[in-house]
């Protein structure tokens, strides 16, 4: 979805009591840990719609050597999910414009993260939504997986 659908679709979801759990990534190598992760948000609350990073928002956090897929390609691969209800591609560098649009009513984060620490808390606690950080699974990193693809023929 673009913004406006997405602000939309949100509206919908908001009319019909659903609530709506909002995470995001950059979701380069998608794996178990981020399968793991987007179940336990979709569980949160009702409907799960995913932030996802541009490829160029990812190449500025992350370097030059990424995404190493495509923007569509990761786009489709989240939005194929069954656990995820939509998806939205934002270019800057957090998510807190589309945030500050969307208003979920859950937003969540994986990893150690206080809820101070998650980009668009204060936005979420103002409207009296919840803010979570949910654990990842370890062993489990798109970093991990690029090094071992990098190493594999050494």
């Amino acid at each position: 979805m673009d913004w406006p659908q997405a602000v939309a679709q949100r509206a919908v979801w908001r009319r019909a009591g659903e609530r709506l759990v909002f995470t995001n990534g950059c979701f380069d190598l998608l794996h178990y840990g981020h399968l793991y992760y987007l179940a336990e948000a979709r569980a949160q609350g009702d409907r799960l719609l995913v932030g996802l990073n541009s490829s160029a928002s990812v190449g500025r956090l992350k370097g030059t050597h990424r995404p190493i897929k495509d923007e569509q390609s990761r786009l489709h691969l989240l939005a194929g999910l069954a656990c995820v209800d939509a998806v939205v591609v934002f270019d800057q560098d957090t998510p807190r414009e589309l945030i500050a649009h969307l208003r979920p009513d859950v937003l969540v984060k994986g990893g150690d993260w206080a809820v101070e620490q998650i980009v668009g808390h204060e936005i979420v606690l103002a409207e009296g939504g919840t803010v979570k950080s949910l654990a990842f699974i370890p062993g489990y990193s798109t970093t991990q997986l690029e090094s071992k693809i990098k190493n594999a023929g050494r």
